[in-house]
């Protein structure tokens, strides 16, 4: 598998997304996370999605979907099409259409990401966890800051 074009896009595997997905070592800027997210999505790596979505946010993930989704889909392409790497300090928003086959037709997912940069690594913010945090609670992210001060208007 190793010496497969990367699904990302960006290269071979073994060199783009594989190092990422085997903790050899971490993305560097949100883009990069998302890039390997989407490969890790087209390789059924779900632990990998599961330890880049923020802290705060891992145990509401809905995993079974999340494996259910990623095996039930031929992964086609992916468009970067922007990317803030400095929306502040530690956020950053990625634009990005995924492009797949849902076994009845070609679809695309197209959405606006963010992410959250804590202890020198990039995390997934998912909005589709059903989470409510409170607006005084600690961040989801791990900061220590309040939630509103930190990654309550990128979610």
């Amino acid at each position: 598998m190793s010496d497969w074009v990367c699904p990302c896009g960006q290269g071979n595997y073994q060199q783009c997304c594989q190092p990422l997905h085997v903790g050899q070592r971490h993305a560097t800027t949100a883009t990069q996370l998302m890039r390997s997210r989407y490969s890790a999505f087209a390789l059924q790596q779900i632990d990998y999605i599961v330890q880049t979505t923020a802290l705060g946010q891992q145990a509401s993930l809905d995993v079974a979907a999340i494996a259910d989704w990623s095996r039930s889909n031929q992964w086609l392409k992916l468009e970067v099409l922007s990317s803030n790497e400095k929306l502040d300090k530690t956020h950053a928003q990625v634009e990005f259409k995924a492009h797949y086959h849902d076994a009845k037709q070609v679809q695309v997912h197209h959405e606006i990401s963010h992410f959250v940069q804590f202890q020198a690594r990039w995390y997934f913010l998912d909005s589709t966890t059903g989470q409510q945090p409170t607006m005084k609670q600690p961040c989801i992210c791990g900061s220590g800051k309040k939630f509103k001060q930190c990654c309550a208007q990128f979610l």
